[in-house]
């Protein structure tokens, strides 16, 4: 496919191919002109962003593209982006959410499931030689536990579907309560946490959920609980999680992502009853490519619409 002379600027640096796909479409410039002498003169013809996480999309850049028309994300949280200036501009905005749904989905159950059965512990137990000393010491099932999601989007119907095929019972909490789904509904995080033995995190971040899983809402999970995050780091107050763990408020935690990434705290680390992840939940070939795909195929579909492409 030949370009189309809409120029696009990456935000920051794309996996292998991705930059190279999207110059067959588009005229791509790269974050680096940015900071160049030059982004004054070719700022006005940038019309799509092409993002991706960490970088952020601040509402300076936003303001110093005056002909911005969308913003694709190579990811499926928006937490990294000033929405209320995009919003303000009235940018479209397109994520990959969809695109990841199945692999996160399966984190969140490898995890929940790790966490339990301690899995990580008797890895490290069999390589340390203990084995011939005795034997591992039990642990908890999966089955027939209740299950409380917070987050009932893509991701969340996907982990409560993967739940009923492991005995489990699903109950949820969100912004709003989603006749579609047939799981009990919970309007607040602690409510939900007083019902469940798990606690899935999969919702956005940002500011509106930033702690939302506090000291108050692993209290309501009680003793033999287990977090589980595989949506942002800043859901979970890591301190009030390390305290609950040290005073025996919850059982354990399973954590694909944290709130300093990617270098967690050493508290976090050593922990024996935490596993943890390096932010991996959707990270299959098969994944990033048709997050690429995806990201790739909005910015053709908004300019098609303008007869563009």
């Amino acid at each position: 496919m030949s370009q189309t002379g809409i120029d696009i600027l990456l935000t920051a640096p794309m996996p292998p191919g991705v930059a190279e796909d999207l110059a067959e479409r588009f005229l791509v410039h790269g974050p680096e002109v940015v900071e160049s002498p030059g982004f004054a003169e070719l700022a006005p013809r940038i019309r799509g962003l092409a993002a991706r996480p960490p970088v952020p999309v601040t509402a300076a850049l936003l303001e110093a593209l005056p002909n911005l028309e969308i913003l694709s994300s190579y990811s499926a949280g928006l937490d990294y982006v000033d929405l209320g200036a995009a919003r303000r501009r009235g940018l479209a905005i397109a994520n990959t959410s969809a695109a990841l749904t199945d692999d996160v989905a399966d984190t969140a159950i490898a995890l929940m499931l790790a966490t339990l059965r301690r899995f990580s512990a008797a890895e490290r137990f069999v390589r340390a030689g203990a084995w011939a000393e005795g034997a591992f010491p039990l642990s908890r099932s999966l089955a027939g536990r209740r299950l409380g999601i917070i987050g009932l989007g893509h991701i969340g119907a996907a982990i409560a579907a993967r739940a009923a095929v492991f005995g489990l019972s699903v109950a949820y909490h969100g912004p709003r309560e989603k006749a579609a789904f047939p799981y009990p509904f919970h309007p607040t995080a602690e409510g939900l946490a007083a019902a469940s033995d798990l606690l899935v995190v999969c919702c956005p971040g940002g500011p509106e959920t930033r702690h939302l899983v506090n000291a108050a809402v692993l209290r309501a999970l009680g003793p033999g609980g287990v977090v589980v995050n595989v949506a942002r780091g800043s859901v979970v107050d890591e301190d009030a999680l390390l305290a609950a763990l040290a005073n025996g408020t919850i059982a354990g935690a399973g954590l694909d992502v944290c709130e300093h990434e990617p270098t967690p705290r050493p508290e976090l680390i050593g922990h024996p009853d935490i596993v943890l992840l390096p932010h991996v939940g959707s990270a299959t070939e098969e994944t990033r490519a048709r997050m690429a795909r995806m990201m790739r195929d909005a910015l053709v579909t908004h300019f098609a619409g303008k007869g563009s492409v």
